[in-house]
């Protein structure tokens, strides 16, 4: 199943979402890295990463996730537990 990232403006909130469904390896991950900034610099506002219809993660597509919510402070909401914790073990290997 490919990866469809889907723009939503939350009213209620004012947030603008990112949806991402499908599946993300490490160059999905990378490509929404670069949509998503290039968005933010061009709204001015962060942006939330909508993971909850997300399939399947691999763990190199995990790490640049984490970089996304560590190094450019985006928001990652939607997660199941199951990509939780690929996302913590990969960030214990990294981190050794």
């Amino acid at each position: 199943m490919p990866t469809n990232i889907v723009q939503i403006e939350d009213a209620e909130s004012g947030k603008t979402i990112l949806r991402v469904e499908g599946e993300m390896t490490r160059m999905d991950a990378e490509l929404l890295e670069k949509i998503a900034l290039e968005m933010r610099g061009e709204i001015g506002k962060n942006l939330t990463i909508d993971l909850a219809d997300l399939h399947f993660l691999d763990s190199d597509g995990a790490s640049v996730l984490r970089r996304m919510a560590n190094k450019h402070g985006f928001e990652i909401e939607g997660l199941l537990i199951f990509l939780q914790r690929v996302i913590e073990e990969n960030e214990k290997r990294s981190s050794n």
